[in-house]
């Protein structure tokens, strides 16, 4: 699907929603893309982009950042710890912020370098044991504890257990972000974004549907 397709989506969805044009970001997914793939999107103007492995990421935007002036590039996959110091060097921001000891790793390198990407809280809102992000009962403490260490927590993140009805869980993001006065939502993907967008989403992390299929040959 053409990226002026997804615009167009975005757009109606926004005006649907009773949202302000050019209220929602559009995160282009390009993790495990072909490198043409990606220089398509980005000579048609595009600049946000997402990625989810540190070392992929490492590899490839140094390049596209000189050539392409203006890039941001988002974290939206788990993040080791031990890749931490590489992460805050490369990323905008991190939507993966999901446990204590990442938030200190991050608190100690915001404080020697004096910065600190922006952060979103991952958040399991289908309590799946399988998958990252802190439990809908335990956000609350975490927001105020990462807080606490003077990190940036500028929102919350979502994956939606697959297979089920994604609304619930964005509203139930939605409710969480409010009552932590928190604006910012990275919810919805390329099969549900307008849902996202109608409860709130601030970012949308579309790839497939920009992109193509992925090949992890």
């Amino acid at each position: 699907m053409a990226l002026a397709e997804i615009k167009d989506r975005i757009a109606t969805a926004e005006t649907r929603a009773g949202r302000a044009p050019g209220s929602v970001q559009l995160i282009a997914v390009s993790k495990v893309q072909p490198p043409e793939r990606v220089e398509a999107v980005l000579r048609e103007g595009h600049r946000l982009f997402g990625e989810n492995y540190v070392q992929e990421a490492q590899g490839k935007w140094p390049d596209w950042r000189a050539e392409f002036p203006g890039c941001a590039v988002h974290m939206i996959g788990p993040l080791q710890t031990n890749k931490a110091k590489i992460a805050v060097e490369l990323f905008e921001a991190i939507h993966t912020l999901d446990r204590p000891s990442l938030a200190k790793k991050l608190a100690g390198l915001a404080q020697t370098r004096g910065a600190s990407p922006d952060l979103f809280v991952q958040v399991n809102t289908g309590s799946e044991p399988q998958k990252a992000g802190v439990l809908p009962d335990d956000l609350d403490r975490f927001v105020i504890d990462a807080q606490a260490l003077d990190l940036p927590v500028k929102g919350l993140m979502c994956i939606p257990p697959e297979g089920e009805d994604s609304a619930p869980h964005f509203a139930m993001l939605a409710g969480m972000a409010a009552r932590n006065g928190l604006e910012q939502l990275s919810m919805g993907m390329s099969s549900d974004f307008e849902a996202a967008i109608a409860a709130g989403a601030t970012h949308v992390r579309v790839g497939s549907a920009i992109f193509g299929a992925r090949d992890y040959s």
